[in-house]
């Protein structure tokens, strides 16, 4: 509901192109320090106490953002929801602890497929929430009260019911344990997580499972998986590119309503998610080879921002729009198994959240680069998308797919 309506929002408070770049820049650099942090914390507290905590600071961020009057309170806004927005990371790592590995991918598509009904939803009511008497107040109140309503959903749910798998085998440890104790993991021998082994020993101090885990994170950024990273990298920043400015585009180049704009970003976003429905098909076709279906799934993103930085009329933007849903979502699942998959899914938490940190990286140059690309034209954001997925096929395209084991080693010694 509310993304699609920020940079309006941000406009709106008088703020020129670059600053607000800058602003939305801010919330990419809290995400890039508290992703990992955050994914490692999930690891040692547990799931649920982790989601509780990140979803209430989303709720408040939310809530201040709908009630700023100025553009420092609406980059106040920014600060709780950067640090504790990690909803989505968590229950990815949560699934991942559930399931196979061979299981995985299906699993995470159907989960985002899932998430996917928020964004055919939201941005549908938000574009008719905004064109109201203070509707953009009103479209966070509703937002808020979503989070206050999950947080319900995540108090309730029957956490002591759940068996943990091993990531390695798919085979239940043999004893139900509650996921939000701190001794989830201490069943799970081949299943170690970083700061595992010297629980069992001896407990630290907090900052000695801080070092660890950027210690996890150094090893695996310098490692021989900087090259997925790096595409992680790219494809985020061109996709953050081509939704940085949309709203606002339409509106410049067809005289487009937020509304109708609203109603086009749920359209293709329902579409989007039948990709989720898909990609078990699309796994046995390709023999579940997750590099080569992200290598189709990026050279397809780059055909579409291609065609929707040279359309000329609505319907154009209207197919680009549609297949781009379809591709990200593919390329999300599958960059997401390549990582647990090369590195090792026995740190979910901490592995999600080290790519999340790439994403956050992504986060913090895609505003500050759209803001520049506005000044030229506005289809300079994706046009500059295009070329950064350009970028990432090519590196793809030297590189090899790899199995685990490496990354799995590396972990286990961290």
């Amino acid at each position: 509901m509310v993304v699609p309506l920020l940079s309006l929002r941000v406009k709106s408070l008088g703020a020129s192109p670059t600053v607000a770049g800058i602003v939305g820049s801010s919330y990419g650099i809290l995400q890039l320090f508290s992703s990992t942090l955050v994914g490692c914390w999930s690891d040692m507290t547990g799931r649920r106490t982790s989601l509780l905590v990140c979803i209430l600071f989303s709720a408040l961020g939310y809530l201040i953002l709908g009630a700023s009057t100025n553009v420092f309170l609406f980059a106040l806004a920014r600060v709780p929801v950067g640090i504790f927005k990690h909803t989505l990371s968590i229950s990815r790592a949560l699934l991942s602890d559930l399931v196979s590995e061979k299981e995985r991918p299906l699993v995470i598509g159907q989960f985002n497929t899932a998430s996917s009904v928020g964004f055919i939803l939201g941005p549908m009511v938000g574009g008719y929430l905004t064109e109201l008497d203070d509707g953009f107040y009103l479209t966070c109140f509703i937002c808020f009260l979503v989070f206050l309503l999950n947080a319900g959903l995540v108090w309730l749910f029957p956490w002591s019911d759940i068996k943990v798998n091993s990531t390695k085998t798919g085979l239940p440890l043999g004893k139900n344990r509650a996921l939000w104790r701190k001794t989830d993991y201490e069943g799970q021998e081949g299943s170690p997580t970083p700061g595992s082994a010297a629980r069992g020993k001896t407990a630290g101090p907090p900052w000695t499972e801080v070092m660890s885990t950027l210690r996890v994170m150094r090893s695996l950024l310098f490692s021989d998986m900087w090259d997925i990273f790096l595409v992680h990298l790219l494809m985020a920043v061109a996709v953050m590119l081509y939704y940085s400015n949309f709203v606002l585009a339409l509106e410049e180049r067809f005289g487009v309503s937020p509304k109708t704009t609203g109603y086009l970003i749920s359209y293709s976003n329902a579409l989007g998610a039948l990709a989720g429905f898909a990609l078990g098909p699309i796994m046995r076709l390709y023999e579940h080879n997750s590099h080569r279906i992200l290598l189709h799934s990026n050279t397809l993103t780059l055909l579409l921002l291609l065609l929707y930085s040279t359309a000329r009329t609505m319907a154009a933007v209207v197919l680009s729009s549609t297949l781009l849903c379809f591709s990200t979502v593919i390329g999300r699942t599958c960059v997401m198994d390549l990582q647990l998959t090369v590195g090792g899914a026995r740190a979910s938490g901490t592995l999600i959240g080290v790519g999340q940190s790439v994403t956050a990286v992504g986060r913090i140059v895609a505003p500050l680069l759209s803001g520049v690309a506005q000044e030229v034209s506005p289809c300079g954001p994706p046009s500059l998308g295009a070329a950064l997925a350009l970028v990432a096929i090519f590196i793809m395209s030297l590189n090899k797919p790899r199995s685990g084991g490496d990354g799995s080693d590396r972990l286990k010694s961290e």
